[in-house]
């Protein structure tokens, strides 16, 4: 366990208290020497056995630019599960007069991204990185010359092995990233997977304006098929430092959010599994499902005027107010996907010819969820139980329970079967808790509701986080504020960024024909990768 002086060293959040929103005074947060901000991270991130603590994780950490030459803040903020609070601290860095910092990623995988990221970004060469490729080949890198067109993929000389490379450009409207598999023969023996092809600089454009209208349209834009839960990570930055009694109509706005990710989450699990019976041959169930996820967009465009949500999310109110009417189709139409999707479901666990292509292939260890710091659906069908909504109590509606598939109890052992049965559940829960939202903004249509405001100011000097548990697992956003209250950075983290080594454990040991259904199992995004 961590000493408590230790802890007392960091900046406690209580985002539990705000629905995944927290305001950190910079002059609050403690900017250790490295050994010292290493030994916590490893107190905090690391069981006494030097095994991942499943309870606490690291949900954001990177570098920005101090005043003047050459030196770098860098900032870390530690969730942990079980206090239901996020830790901040942070070192400073001077790489042109200071030898650089070893590497944490070896004893803690999951910080590999973001070492990584500072690596790209400033230079930094943490010494003894297990892996210090690049991440992402943004524009504003440090290295002008690096390219993805020359990326350093792992090789092995055998004349018993050969490479495969699929992608960077792929078949169908689909966006580019570049996988390069080692086989011996139809066996995977190794698959690295290269992004990086694509940019909008996201994060510098989020940073550059102080036009909240236009921040929120970006948010809207990191990934196209995460329209509600980005926005709302991106409107809980601008609303963060606000208290509760501050704008009217707090609750009810909070309310329909979460009826609007249920619904973004509950189409995007059944078209992934019209993605996985495609991918199968089951054209019956590829059919279907993709039938009834439209009808879930298209009760999500009669709500807002848009299929997949954008124009819906916006800070301290909304345009497109879930009415008894909206509420009533929202109502029946569900109904009738989720009565369809459970048949597709019970027709699907009950095909011999659909099981016998899951069971047991393409499997992911607990283990290896929480090494390489798995979020989501990616994590709890491996039995790790993370989920944003009920750690920081970012759902306002009672009665939620997460999914977590187990292996003993559901026989399955992270592979394809856990994947779909952990859509088929969540999609139930899902519906569950949009039914229970319905009815819930039913009984406060007399409470007022606000209208969006785009001029409130920010807190000045401040570390300001938002954690929303999308639809592929957590997003965390972050900024900090200058003296004046205006943005001087802003990071985005993607669930995907923690994902994507998921996809390529999975297919180790896995025939190379195998791939496409485990990469549609996990369905990770290119560009909320790239920004």
């Amino acid at each position: 366990m961590m000493e408590q002086n230790t802890l007392d060293r960091w900046y406690a959040a209580s985002p539990a208290e705000t629905a995944g929103v927290g305001t950190i005074p910079l002059t609050q947060i403690p900017m250790l020497p490295y050994a010292a901000f290493a030994a916590d991270m490893r107190a905090l991130l690391l069981l006494p056995d030097g095994t991942p603590n499943p309870n606490n994780r690291c949900v954001a950490y990177f570098a920005v630019r101090e005043k003047g030459e050459g030196g770098l803040l860098c900032y870390a903020l530690v969730a942990r599960d079980a206090e239901r609070d996020v830790l901040a601290g942070g070192y400073e860095l001077d790489y042109y007069r200071e030898e650089f910092p070893p590497s944490l990623a070896r004893e803690i995988p999951a910080l590999h991204v973001y070492e990584r990221e500072i690596t790209e970004l400033y230079g930094i060469r943490f010494t003894d990185s297990p892996w210090d490729k690049p991440l992402r080949y943004p524009f504003n890198r440090h290295h002008r010359d690096d390219s993805i067109d020359t990326y350093p993929f792992y090789a092995m000389e055998s004349r018993d092995l050969h490479e495969v490379q699929v992608g960077p450009v792929h078949a169908g409207i689909i966006e580019p990233g570049a996988f390069r598999f080692l086989c011996d023969g139809e066996r995977i023996v190794h698959l690295e997977i290269a992004l990086g092809y694509q940019h909008r600089g996201v994060e510098a454009l989020m940073a550059g304006t102080d036009n909240r209208l236009k921040q929120i349209l970006l948010g809207e834009s990191i990934a196209g098929d995460t329209v509600v839960g980005h926005a709302t990570a991106v409107a809980g930055i601008l609303e963060a430092g606000a208290a509760a009694e501050e704008w009217t109509g707090r609750d009810v706005i909070r309310c329909e959010r979460a009826v609007a990710l249920e619904m973004e989450r509950m189409a995007v699990h059944i078209g992934d599994t019209a993605a996985l019976c495609m991918d199968m041959g089951y054209q019956t169930g590829h059919v279907a499902c993709e039938a009834l996820r439209t009808l879930v967009i298209n009760a999500m465009q009669q709500w807002c005027g848009n299929r997949f949500g954008k124009g819906l999310v916006r800070p301290f109110g909304a345009h497109h107010r879930l009415t008894l009417e909206r509420a009533k189709h929202i109502e029946t139409t569900l109904t009738e996907v989720m009565e369809r999707y459970r048949t597709v479901g019970r027709d699907l666990l009950s095909t011999p010819s659909v099981l016998a292509r899951l069971e047991g292939i393409c499997p992911v260890t607990r283990r290896q969820a929480l090494r390489v710091g798995a979020v989501g659906p990616a994590a709890r069908m491996a039995g790790v139980m993370r989920d944003v909504r009920q750690t920081f109590n970012c759902y306002p509606l009672s009665g939620f329970e997460p999914v977590v598939i187990d292996a003993e109890q559901d026989g399955t052992h992270g592979d394809l079967l856990a994947r779909l049965k952990m859509r088929l559940r969540e999609a139930e829960v899902s519906y569950t808790m949009i039914m229970a939202g319905c009815k819930e903004l039913a009984g406060r249509w007399f409470e007022a509701y606000p209208a969006p405001d785009y001029s409130r100011p920010m807190p000045a000097e401040a570390l300001l986080f938002s954690l929303v548990e999308g639809w592929r697992g957590e997003i965390c956003h972050v900024a900090l504020t200058d003296t004046e209250g205006k943005m001087a950075a802003y990071k985005v983290y993607d669930p995907s960024l923690h994902n994507w080594m998921m996809l390529a454990l999975s297919v180790r040991g896995a025939q190379i024909s195998d791939f496409p259904v485990s990469n549609k199992s996990f369905n990770l995004s290119y560009c909320g990768h790239d920004l």
